[in-house]
Parts: C-alpha cells; structure tokens; sequence
C-alpha cells in the first residue's frame, strides 16, 4: 500500500516538473514506443441478423470477442466514464485533478482511498501487461498514457479498453464478459447489468460472480450510488436496480449449429466473423427438437435435420446431431453431409421424369404385380400386389415394382442425370447404375437430399443450397424437371398418407427406409421451405423395426411446426397442366405396361357375383370370386376391406347407388365389377 501511494507521489512529482518543460516533453512523448494495438480476438459465427450461434477461444484460451462502441449500450459507456474518469473527453491521458486528489487522500487516511489513473492510463497499463505500482512503472504508464491521446481519438481507445478489460478468468473485453456473466450480448444492458460489468475489472478475480457474488453485489451496488446523479437514475430506479439478482455462475457461450460453424470456419481459417443463412431461433428450436427425438429411441440412435427456403437456397437450421459430443451417438460427426442410402426418397423424381417425358400421367394405370426384369424381380416392402391401379396411388403407397418398372422402361441413367441436374453428386456402387436406384442404390447425403427437393419444389429448376450469408444472388441452374412434372408431383405427395396421430396440410412429403433398416428419411416442402429429416446409426448398422413413416416422419412435420404457425400453399398448376380422369387421357398414357416378364401365372381371380354391370337389389350383397390364389384382398370403392381365404365375403355398408368390388389374390392379379345397388 505505501509503495502505491509513493507511486502517486511520484507521479504528480513528474507532472510537476513536465510542466515547467513543456516542448522537451512533447518530443520526449513523441518518441514513445507504444505496444502493438492490435490483439487477437476470439472467431465469431453470426446468424442471418447478426446473432451469435458460435464462438472459438483465443490461441492462449481466452474469449476475447471483438467488440466496436456502437455494439455496446450508450448506459454502460455513460457509467463507464462516469465512474472511471468523469474528465475522459476533457484531459490529455493524464488527470491532474483527479491524481492529485488521491495523493492527498492516500495521505489523509494513511492508504489507498481513490486511483488517479484515466481510462486512457489504464489502457496503457493492459497494452504493457505490466505492474504501475513503482515509480518507474507509473512514469512509463503516463508516457504511454500520452502518446495514446496524441495518436488515437478518444473513441478509440475507449475501443480498446472495451476489447481489453479483464473480467474474471480466461475472459476479456466486455462482449464477451456481457455473454459469459449475463448470457447477452452488451447492446442492451439494464442500469444494474452495466454497473457490475462496470467493477468487474477493477478487480475481476476478487469480484467473480460465481465465486465471490457478495463482492460483485457490493462493487455492483457501489458503482450505481456513484454514478446515479450523473446518469440521472431516480431513487426508485436506483433501489430497483440494486435490488436486481447478481448472476452467481459463468453462462456457456453459445455453441448452435457446431457442425456448420466449424465446415465455415475449415472454409475461411483467416476471417474474424463468420455470417451464416442460419435463422437462430429456428436453429435452437430444432436442435431441441433433435434431442427430444432420440429419447425413446436408444442410446446409439442418432438425428439430423436441415430446413432450407426453396426460394432464395438459404440453409436456415442445420443440425447435425442430437449433441455435439463424443459419446455412443458419435455426435461429432455431421450427419447432414454423411453419404447414406436414400430409400424411397427419389421414386418421385423417377416418376417426374417419366412425367416430363411423355411416358405416364399421374392418371395412368400401372401394373403392381410380379416381374422379372432380367433376373431382378423387386418386391413391395411388404410382400403384397396391389394389381392395377393409378401411378399417383403407386407413389404414394411407395410401391416398389411400379416404380421399377417406370426406371427399366426410361433408364436408369436418366435419374443419374436428373440427379446432376438438381445438383446432388451421387455415389454409385461400381460406378454404374442399376435398377436399385429406383430403391436407395445409390449413396446421397441429407444436404444432398434437401437439395433435390429444393428443385423439385422450385418449379423443377435447380437451387443452390448455400449457408454462407455473402449476400450474393439466388443462384438458379438447369431444369431438373418441367414445371408441370414438378407441380404433379407436388400435387401427388400432398395426398400421401400421414402417420398415426399427425396433422399437418399443405405439405408435400415423402419417406423411405434403406434396405436392412439402416436409415429412416423424411423429406418434405410447402411453398417455401423444405425440410429433411435422417435417422438411424452413424455406423450404418441395421435398426430392426425402424421406418422413415415411423421415425422420420412425425419429425418432420413437428419440424415444420416450429418454422411457422401456417405453412405456405404450394403455387397453382401451370397452365399446360392436364387435369383429367384415367378415361380421359390420350389412348398410350391411359396404361403402362411393364417391359419386364410377368412371372405370376395366369389364373387369376375372376368375379362371379356380382358380375360387372349388374343392378343388384338391396345394400347388402355376398361377393364371390373363382381362380385366383389365396389369400384374397377385398377393396369396395377403392378401400381395403377384408383379407380372406376363402372365395366369398359379404360386403356391407355400401349404401344405394354405384359401387365397385376389386379383387386382388396372393400373385397380385386382379378382378374388378362395377354394379349398382337400389
């Protein structure tokens, strides 16, 4: 303590005698080599407006976050200056007033009563990292002190003690203090939050919050009584503010969207700020979406999810696992870039193709029945054939062999090449494409799947995903599709059938599960966003029971409620569209016949009664059928009824008027009879 006040001495001592030699001194201050001013701050990742989603320490693991004046509340500058250095507009770095002052105090009360430094004083004491508490250190502290006022403006130093100032622990600067003790940034502060980041660096290890919070109360409380009159704080302000809870533990920095904080920081190691298409809100909504996900699903099953506006490209929410963590999840890997079995996911860009190409029609009759194309002969998910019934039904029950069918007939290289066109890479065991890929034979990432049904909900023009928020344009690519072909897809998976229990209209979605259970998807778009959901094990090892319907699904859609309350309507037909009935469409469009060897045999059912075209009396009728091979699926109107063994079944509830009686056997050939009740 005496060595400090002999410092103080000394130091008015020196202001003395700088007096009397004014010119020498100027030359003397103009000569001072002051310590670089530059210091390394801690890399930001922003979301779209400027939030923060992620921060990264310093090389020496200290948060240092750059912060400018307009970033902080004008309060905390106001009681800043009035508690520091009320003269700091007015003096030339050193104030003699307020140094003399403590001089006469420290000898009055036989210590240390108030500090002489400036805030410019202290500034030159953070730059020089070294102690001010002996003679030589105080002169070098003014020198320095000076030269700062001759070659800064006052708005800049005030800059860097805000970057500065040392807060407890491995954090410096008041923005990352304002995140670290009050979990904000410093832009808008209450009058007891500026006060305590106000005494912090007075004594910022003593004063710590989460170990000494009395000390940070009474520091906090001390700055507020004297800095009130000058901040204009009434007392019933100034008894509120001291009133308010003292944060008792450090807070974490903000760390969403991890996965894709780190892929732009691998992109640009040199940028100081990060700014990301990211909504945060959104990313923090849909991170504990994820988390909420896994719970009833097991300790190794892991989640991603990517939401994205078809209409600009913007990557709004990004997440790439449910915890970014080492732990039996493996969440430290980004499974929005991981290459997975898509499933079912792209049957609708095959049938879009075929759309475009002339070669079917969401009206068209197709065959659900065994075949043999060369030795594949593909299989429903369950075993079953539904005979003939219309492609718009075909996609959204997700069968199997009428999509196969539609590919053998186009070529599997024309879905290869639609998929280039939307811009995905996709992987293709052996280089050439099959069949299978109708099926998820061919490896594709979420980011890669968001992106295909980004085009196809674009009108079937390409979009380029991007999360870097450069503000460059919208970049547009080629037709993956034509525009009807896009809207009749849209149109179909509308209609898709939802799972158990969930709501939600107006979106166009589609599932799929890879073969063996490894991977459940749902993929889905309204008018505007597009959203992707993946589950299953980062090691590619089955999950027995698992179905994008099941899994996936309800994710999605629970996704979709968090984007907005209403979701954006799908756009109109186009008007090239043909809206017409099966009966309507020109003669070749009306059916499609497989290319491939039907290998079921012949005998099929035939309907005995009742036959087609009857007028039956009364609304209660015994179908019988013959041939054919059992089991036997009943449909009335469409609808599934029954499933028999035996070759009759007494159909009820038909009620007067036109009906239909469809018959499907165990080999998938059909029977159908119109009739008329009355």
């Amino acid at each position: 303590m005496k060595r400090t006040a002999h410092a103080l001495v000394a130091a008015v001592l020196v202001m003395g005698a700088v007096a009397a030699t004014h010119d020498k001194v100027q030359a003397w201050v103009a000569e001072t080599q002051i310590p670089p001013l530059a210091v390394e701050t801690s890399v930001e990742v922003l979301d779209r407006n400027g939030d923060l989603l992620r921060a990264y320490t310093v090389a020496d693991g200290r948060w240092r976050m750059a912060v400018g004046l307009d970033d902080v509340d004008p309060d905390y500058i106001a009681t800043l200056v009035a508690y520091e250095d009320k003269r700091f507009y007015d003096h030339g770095g050193v104030d003699l007033v307020a140094m003399s002052r403590a001089v006469v105090q420290a000898f009055w009360n036989g210590r240390v009563v108030s500090g002489g430094s400036t805030l410019t004083m202290q500034v030159a004491r953070l730059l020089e990292d070294a102690s001010t508490g002996t003679f030589l250190g105080k002169v070098r502290q003014i020198r320095v002190a000076w030269a700062l006022e001759q070659r800064l403006s006052k708005d800049e130093i005030l800059t860097l003690y805000l970057n500065r100032a040392p807060f407890g622990g491995n954090i410096e600067g008041v923005r990352a203090a304002s995140f670290a003790w009050l979990g904000k940034p410093p832009f808008r502060l209450t009058p007891a939050e500026a006060a305590l980041l106000v005494a912090l660096p007075q004594s910022p290890e003593r004063r710590r919050p989460d170990r000494y919070p009395s000390a940070a109360q009474a520091a906090r409380d001390h700055v507020l009584n004297r800095t009130a009159p000058a901040l204009g704080l009434t007392d019933g302000a100034l008894g509120a503010a001291t009133t308010e809870t003292i944060p008792t533990q450090r807070r974490d920095f903000p760390a969403l969207a991890p996965h894709l904080a780190d892929r732009a920081l691998s992109s640009n190691p040199t940028a100081p700020r990060h700014r990301l298409t990211i909504d945060r809100d959104l990313q923090q909504q849909l991170e504990q979406l994820a988390l909420a996900s896994l719970m009833p699903v097991g300790d190794r099953m892991q989640i991603a999810i990517m939401v994205a506006d078809h209409q600009t490209g913007g990557i709004l929410a990004s997440v790439g696992s449910a915890g970014f963590q080492a732990d039996g999840r493996q969440g430290f890997v980004d499974m929005t870039q991981a290459i997975r079995s898509p499933g079912s996911t792209l049957k609708p860009l095959v049938y879009g193709l075929a759309f475009d190409q002339g070669m079917a029609h969401p009206e068209t009759l197709i065959a659900d029945q065994p075949v043999d194309f060369d030795g594949y002969a593909p299989q429903n998910f369950d075993g079953m054939y539904r005979g003939e019934l219309r492609v718009r039904e075909a996609l959204q029950m997700s069968l199997n062999i009428p999509v196969v069918s539609i590919l053998d007939a186009m070529g599997p290289q024309h879905l290869i090449a639609g998929l280039r066109r939307a811009g995905v890479q996709p992987q293709v065991p052996g280089g050439r494409a099959g069949l299978a890929v109708a099926l998820g034979g061919v490896g594709i990432s979420l980011e890669d799947l968001v992106q295909l049904y980004a085009g196809l909900a674009n009108g079937g023009q390409m979009i380029e995903l991007r999360w870097n928020s450069d503000e460059r344009p919208m970049q547009s690519g080629p037709q993956i599709i034509g525009d009807v072909a896009a809207w009749q897809i849209a149109d179909i998976l509308l209609e898709t059938p939802r799972p158990l229990g969930v709501r939600g209209t107006g979106i166009a979605f589609k599932t799929g599960t890879s073969y063996g259970h490894r991977d459940a998807w749902a993929v889905g778009f309204d008018g505007r966003h597009v959203v992707g959901v993946w589950m299953g094990r980062p090691d590619g090892t089955p999950v027995p029971g698992a179905f994008g319907g099941d899994l996936a699904a309800p994710v999605l859609f629970a996704a979709f409620q968090r984007i907005k309350a209403r979701v954006d309507p799908i756009a109109p037909p186009p008007p090239a569209t043909l809206l017409v009935g099966t009966a309507q469409l020109p003669l070749p469009l009306q059916r499609f016949r497989p290319r491939g060897q039907i290998i079921a045999p012949a005998d099929g059912p035939q309907i005995v009664f009742p036959p087609d075209g009857a007028i039956v009396d009364g609304t209660q009728i015994t179908g019988r059928i013959r041939d054919g091979h059992a089991p036997f699926i009943w449909l009335t109107n469409g609808a599934p009824v029954a499933t028999t063994q035996t070759r009759q079944f007494d159909l009820t509830g038909l009620g007067v008027g036109f009906s239909s009686l469809t018959v499907i056997d165990a080999h998938g050939q059909t029977a159908r009879a119109a009739f008329e009740l009355r």
